[in-house]
């Protein structure tokens, strides 16, 4: 039997769950139903079962050390990770995936997998896989569509060849693009249709070969991007040139909507795209018309979702009806739950006003840990700074600002103009305008201090970079 290779596809902005997801931090890393996030999940649906191999990741360069971290926090070691020079959608990305596997393993089967949908049922995923196995073997792209239990127009639908009978494969006919209501009620009524998770497992030959027939142009640039890659900290940096050359479509208009040997196999366990607020409303009612998170407080309310993603906020509802409100410490969301679909137009408001809480969080993710901001004012700002075991920020100055630092717990190694200290629990130092210094933990413990930075410019960009063991360009952040 073939081995099989997980593929992860880890892009995206997340715009529908703002203020949660956005640009910097998208879904698939945010814990929204639990305590493992969404790519957590997708990265361990198959760990461990005989015949897999480690996972592919296919990522953007802002979110390489936050996959190897999250990776690391479940306990799974991956495969390569492809680094996308600029996004392409999903076809570029799956075709690299098919073209590396092919240098090392060409009789290798690729289950292609979105990392933001959920899926609680690792079992029936499993078992679902396993039945399109070997009609992958013999040549056929297989898809999974999933149970309708409602007329959605916000999802994509499969028309089969005849109505599902349990789990075994089913020819397609046909890809449906987001119905209207009509459309969908009679979808739903007539039995053969079946909502598309996007999900594809095929052998890497019968990917290739699709290529080849209905989307020949990406061929060259992408096998390009991939052979003249170069290896970075361990991560596949497709090279840009070429990259740049392939044009941005999704791979089921490049692909699967021309192929003529696609199944379906029909799944019939509990999934979500998670695709909006409504979305997740739905998948934390229960028994209940009322989600939450956080700290909330709630009087005589109905049909909602309410959150606080802080523990220093409380959200007090009183009468609310069919709402969502999400609230988080830079930003706050109230929208009619029947309308959630518009969130993406106000970040696109947001972003055309330049707003920076349209693509930012207040907790700003780096490969050594992460900071967020807890006071800005005029010439002073004071930032929370948590750095993980054995991490090291890089060796730098700054221009405008000046910085003090206070070791809140854990121990932090501190060099300022080439002298090192040594500062625990309670102990601070002072680094002047323009001196060279580093922060590092040499503990086993994340270390925690509050930095308080004073000056004329507090910018991000306000760095000379000496030395950095994550090979970050001068100017990066961090």
């Amino acid at each position: 039997m073939p081995t099989l290779h997980p593929v992860l596809l880890c892009g995206g902005s997340g715009t529908r769950l703002w203020p949660l997801s956005r640009k910097s931090f998208p879904k698939q890393f945010v814990p929204l139903t639990g305590k493992q996030t969404l790519f957590q999940a997708a990265a361990a649906r198959m760990d461990g079962a005989p015949g897999v191999a480690a996972p592919i990741v296919i990522t953007n360069s802002d979110f390489r050390f936050i996959v190897t971290e999250q990776l690391a926090l479940a306990g799974i070691d991956p495969g390569a990770i492809l680094i996308e020079p600029t996004a392409r959608n999903t076809a570029p990305a799956i075709l690299a995936a098919a073209l590396h596997l092919a240098e090392t393993d060409p009789d290798a089967l690729m289950l292609v997998m979105p990392t933001d949908h959920e899926i609680p049922d690792t079992a029936a995923f499993r078992a679902a896989v396993a039945e399109g196995v070997l009609r992958a073997e013999a040549g056929q792209i297989v898809t999974f569509g999933i149970q309708p239990d409602r007329a959605e127009t916000g999802y994509g639908w499969l028309e089969l060849s005849a109505p599902p009978a349990g789990g075994a494969p089913v020819p397609l006919l046909r890809f449906v693009e987001k119905p209207d209501a009509a459309r969908a009620e009679a979808m739903l009524a007539e039995g053969r249709y079946l909502w598309n998770a996007g999900i594809f497992l095929m052998s890497v030959g019968t990917l290739l070969a699709a290529f080849r027939a209905h989307a020949a142009d990406l061929l060259g640039p992408v096998s390009e991007a991939v052979t003249t890659a170069r290896s970075d900290l361990g991560f596949l940096r497709l090279a840009p040139g070429p990259w740049g050359k392939a044009r941005e479509v999704s791979i089921d208009y490049a692909v699967m909507e021309k192929a003529a040997n696609l199944e379906v196999v029909p799944f019939k366990a509990a999934w979500s795209d998670l695709g909006d607020w409504n979305a997740v409303w739905r998948d934390g009612v229960g028994e209940g018309s009322v989600a939450t998170h956080g700290p909330v407080t709630l009087i005589d309310c109905e049909g909602s979702l309410i959150r606080s993603e802080s523990e220093a906020l409380r959200v007090v509802g009183i009468g609310l009806r069919d709402l969502v409100v999400v609230a988080m410490s830079d930003a706050v969301l109230v929208a009619d739950r029947s309308r959630t679909q518009e969130v993406k137009e106000a970040v696109a408001r947001l972003k055309q006003d330049k707003v920076r809480q349209a693509e930012i969080l207040p907790r700003d993710h780096r490969p050594w840990g992460w900071f967020e901001t807890l006071v800005l004012a005029d010439r002073f700002q004071v930032k929370r700074i948590v750095v993980h075991p054995g991490a090291s920020l890089s060796l730098q100055s700054h221009v405008h600002r000046a910085e003090h630092w206070i070791v809140v717990s854990g121990t932090a190694k501190v060099t300022v103009d080439g002298t090192v200290s040594l500062l625990t629990e309670n102990q601070s130092i002072y680094v002047p305008l323009g001196a060279v210094h580093r922060m590092e933990n040499p503990g086993k413990l994340p270390m925690v201090l509050i930095e308080i930075q004073t000056g004329a410019y507090l910018g991000e960009d306000d760095i000379i970079r000496y030395e950095d063991v994550y090979a970050r360009t001068e100017g990066a952040k961090g």
